[in-house]
């Protein structure tokens, strides 16, 4: 009998190890990457991360959320997502106030909770993947006092209300704390179109004297192609423009000077690593997922992947056409 039970492992052992190898994934499992105004190229750079992940983990990957800047809409495709319990969800939050209700409501139902892009640290997410917004706020603002010699106005294009958008202005007003003769004179809410961007600038271009502005700032990634052409179309010189992101129009806004630098972000990063941190948690579920693990000091959870930042300018442009055009092929 013992001798018949060593045959029969040594049979199987081809099939168990064929098992152990490919078994752990499956097209069964579905994960989900949530955002609002998800036909920005900002947000197809992400996709292609996410899908690209799932393609190496032989998993399946979706995409949820609304066209437009719609937090209300964000929430409904998340309640929608959670109802079909998924392997795990990856989100970018719009509205924290709106949308932690229905994160919790996906941790309570078993399903693994990151964000990215845009955190909700009072949700019980288990962890945010993304830019340092505060810090990079605090580059963009450094490069403003720079060119502007730490003098004038300054008129901002954001969506209030958003995490990481108001990070980054907090850290654009930790700089300017320290430049007394700096002003925000505007954040401008451009509600997810910028043409709203675009508008305002031609008002603001028209300003003289003490409303001059010195510097426009875009804390996201539609509005600085659209700012930089207000700007060429008045044929205005003077003015300091720092965008966000590294689309290829902002990049040849840049080579051509009209945009004086733009902060770099890596949203592929961010959604491949989600995916890739998802489905370690799938298959390695902690024994709570209610659990906050931030103030577990031996927890095998972050409280924060930081994928970094960078300022791109004329100096180093190049290098991110070059990766830009490579990703595109």
């Amino acid at each position: 009998m013992t001798s018949f039970r060593k045959l029969a492992v040594l049979a199987l052992s081809p099939t168990l190890l064929f098992v152990m190898s490919c078994g752990r994934h499956s097209n069964s499992e579905v994960y989900y990457l949530i955002a609002a105004n998800i036909n920005l190229p900002y947000w197809k750079t992400a996709i292609a991360g996410f899908n690209a992940a799932a393609a190496r983990y032989k998993v399946t990957a979706r995409v949820a959320g609304p066209d437009t800047y719609d937090a209300q809409a964000e929430l409904q495709e998340l309640n929608r997502v959670v109802a079909a319990k998924p392997a795990g969800i990856l989100i970018s939050v719009a509205d924290e106030a709106l949308l932690k209700p229905g994160i919790d409501a996906a941790i309570d139902a078993g399903i693994p909770v990151l964000t990215l892009d845009s955190d909700a640290p009072s949700s019980r997410r288990l962890f945010f993947i993304g830019t340092n917004n505060l810090a990079a706020g605090h580059l963009g603002g450094q490069r403003i006092v720079e060119k502007t010699g730490g003098r004038g106005n300054v008129v901002f294009f954001s969506m209030p209300g958003q995490p990481n958008l108001d990070e980054r202005l907090q850290g654009f007003k930790d700089i300017f704390a320290t430049h007394p003769d700096l002003k925000i004179m505007d954040v401008v809410n451009i509600k997810g179109d910028a043409r709203n961007a675009f508008d305002n600038t031609q008002q603001y271009l028209t300003q003289t004297g003490v409303t001059r502005v010195a510097a426009f700032v875009c804390l996201e990634a539609s509005s600085g192609k659209v700012v930089a052409d207000a700007v060429r179309r008045q044929k205005v010189t003077d003015r300091t423009v720092v965008a966000w992101d590294v689309e290829q129009d902002t990049l040849a806004e840049i080579k051509d000077g009209t945009i004086e630098a733009t902060i770099a972000q890596k949203p592929f990063t961010m959604a491949f690593v989600g995916l890739k941190e998802l489905d370690e948690i799938f298959h390695n579920k902690p024994k709570s997922l209610t659990k906050d693990y931030s103030v577990d000091a031996f927890s095998e959870y972050p409280y924060f992947i930081d994928t970094g930042t960078a300022l791109v300018d004329k100096a180093n442009v190049d290098v991110y056409s070059k990766s830009a055009a490579e990703h595109q092929q």
